[in-house]
């Protein structure tokens, strides 16, 4: 494994979950658009359990568990599309970055190091966060939801960081909290680590197959 310093060349993050706590902001968009329409709310805890598999599936879930059972694509886009509106329009008064998080960026850009973002959110609501929080310019590239035509767990996203960030599949870690992130990480052939204190849905961050777990940034090698 070629790596720079003692670390890698170049460093993938996923974003919820992994670099910034989002959970409450998307919680409260997401039991704004249920009240909107009739809906019951929902506890944070599912808000937490679902959040990694985007916002129709987390408002699907709320439904289901609420007995509402599966409701058409026709019928849940008024409310994703509610929820979308008002997550653009409070993204980052909750949400913050997990602890030891920017002092590590700051720490594997000035040793060298190549940063991007891979992430199942939305490319422009992705960098309204990250701009918001004062943590866009940490990262060489940002690659949203919509930004490819294939986004994770298909490996076209980190096989494209590679090319722009100049670097191997062998110097690269791809960082995340989820199943999803181990298996893009895996379909690429890149080494991949998880934070145990993410959003990993109906796993334990032990069961997610990664390399490593890791409870903060700190330890990343």
């Amino acid at each position: 494994m070629s790596q720079a310093g003692g670390g890698y060349i170049a460093y993938l993050f996923d974003l919820d979950g992994t670099l910034i706590d989002t959970a409450p902001d998307i919680h409260l968009a997401a039991n704004a658009a249920l009240a909107q329409f009739g809906f019951e709310t929902i506890e944070i805890e599912l808000t937490r359990r679902f959040v990694g598999r985007g916002g129709r599936v987390l408002l699907q879930s709320a439904l289901e568990n609420q007995g509402v059972g599966t409701i058409n694509a026709e019928q849940l886009e008024p409310l994703y599309q509610y929820f979308l509106s008002h997550y653009d329009d409070h993204i980052a008064d909750l949400s913050r970055p997990y602890h030891s998080v920017e002092e590590t960026l700051l720490d594997l850009r000035s040793g060298g190091s190549r940063l991007a973002v891979i992430t199942n959110k939305l490319e422009g609501l992705s960098d309204k966060l990250l701009t918001q929080l004062g943590m866009r310019d940490y990262f060489d590239l940002l690659l949203g939801l919509d930004t490819l035509i294939e986004h994770k767990p298909h490996p076209l996203p980190i096989f494209h960081a590679c090319k722009v960030l100049g670097c191997e599949l062998d110097e690269t870690l791809f960082v995340g909290d989820s199943a999803t992130d181990v298996a893009a990480a895996r379909a690429a052939g890149c080494d991949v680590v998880c934070v145990d204190y993410g959003y990993s849905g109906e796993l334990s961050p032990a069961e997610l197959g990664a390399d490593r777990l890791i409870a903060s940034f700190q330890e990343l090698p």
